[in-house]
């Protein structure tokens, strides 16, 4: 199935942006506008974005996670490093909105496509550079991976903080954090070109993102010079503070208001120990959060994850149960709210995760799998104003792979 996605829906309908991103920070990003109605042209190489290769896949070179970070997205495949892709590029640049790119500052001042190249022929392109670290910094030059950005930015220390040992979270926080910063960033400076007409240069590092997203609650007494505490927000770091042990299984519990805690101690049967000064105010909590998160978990241990999700619900805490992905996959509010997608497609039937942001007047849609490797190249090029013979001369040059 062949598509032509990214027309005519949404709050971006009739925005171009010329996608160089892969793996999962850049394509996370422009999945979203593409979701939105723009028109994301994704531009590989040769070799094709390295996550086409991450199991499973029902078909060579289109995996799951691929298929999904690239929903909605045209395929494009140039060869970069030979002269005549490039300038095939820039040709399409200069009728683009956006030009968004993932590589290290050197490799894209190699290929002749930096800011200043690409706004020689389209100065109201807003052109996006997503590097691991911001290329200002002596960082600049390293490579960065999600596990790298997690560990350098105090993110896995504060794990060890909480569990004895650094640890990774489980999902990929920091390219998915990064993502969505070079989206909001790409945002403002349309909005800007909107109102002045002027078209500009954002860098987003990863490194800088996650420092960012750490220490917005982490930077507590650090924030004040000189400083009256650790950076760390104690609430957020306690060793108490995970998931707690019921009879029969796991519960999510959060007794955070004093109004919560004197209902917490009712449900219990002990009213009196909200006259406790470790439990009676917010400031006494605060100070003795281990000891309050200790006191829960040893409370929930005597019932069932049932008896206490009824109970919270009845009293007002806020509690859900420990769900799998498995069980994220079956959940009723998922599905009362139309969350997940199916669709028919060259794969057969596809299950997609659903956009989280509700539009009355534009909504978005999941507008099919990720492209084949090049399937719109023709398309792509002819639409950019290249004639046949244009199109087959690339072709012939190696300079434009298209699907075989």
């Amino acid at each position: 199935m062949t598509t032509q996605p990214g027309r005519g829906f949404g709050a971006l309908a009739g925005l171009k942006v010329l996608d160089l991103t892969a793996v999962l920070m850049g394509p996370f990003c422009t999945q979203i506008l593409a979701d939105h109605g723009a028109e994301v042209i994704k531009v590989e190489g040769p070799e094709g974005d390295t996550t086409r290769e991450v199991p499973v896949m029902k078909a060579p070179r289109e995996g799951a996670m691929f298929l999904n970070l690239n929903r909605g997205k045209r395929g494009l495949a140039l060869d970069l490093k030979k002269p005549t892709a490039r300038a095939a590029l820039l040709r399409l640049a200069a009728s683009a909105d956006v030009f968004v790119h993932a590589m290290r500052a050197d490799a894209i001042a190699r290929l002749g496509l930096t800011y200043a190249d690409v706004a020689a022929v389209n100065p109201r392109i807003v052109y996006a550079n997503v590097y691991g670290f911001s290329r200002r910094g002596p960082y600049a030059p390293n490579a960065a991976y999600d596990d790298i950005i997690q560990a350098i930015s105090g993110m896995a220390g504060i794990q060890q903080r909480m569990q004895g040992t650094p640890s990774y979270s489980g999902t990929l926080v920091a390219d998915k954090v990064s993502g969505l910063t070079v989206l909001y960033a790409i945002l403002m400076a349309l909005l800007h070109r909107a109102r002045t007409g002027e078209g500009q240069e954002i860098e987003v590092g990863m490194f800088e993102t996650m420092a960012n997203f750490v220490l917005t609650d982490h930077i507590n007494g650090a924030l004040f010079e000189p400083p009256m505490g650790p950076p760390v927000y104690p609430r957020a770091a306690s060793p108490e503070r995970r998931p707690y042990r019921t009879k029969d299984g796991w519960i999510a519990a959060l007794v955070y208001t004093d109004k919560q805690w004197r209902a917490f101690f009712a449900l219990i049967g002990h009213p009196d120990w909200s006259k406790d000064p470790r439990f009676q105010s917010f400031k006494g909590r605060s100070q003795n959060i281990d000891a309050c998160y200790g006191h829960v978990a040893a409370t929930l241990a005597t019932r069932t994850t049932a008896e206490w999700l009824e109970g919270f619900a009845e009293a007002g805490i806020p509690a859900a149960p420990v769900n799998s992905t498995e069980d994220v996959l079956r959940d009723p509010h998922l599905a009362a709210t139309g969350f997940f997608i199916e669709q028919e497609t060259r794969h057969g039937t596809m299950r997609f995760p659903g956009m989280p942001a509700w539009f009355s007047a534009t909504p978005g849609r999941v507008d099919g799998p990720a492209p084949a490797h090049g399937e719109h190249g023709h398309a792509v090029l002819e639409e950019g104003g290249f004639t046949a013979e244009e199109i087959a001369a690339l072709a012939a040059e190696g300079a434009l792979i298209l699907p075989e």
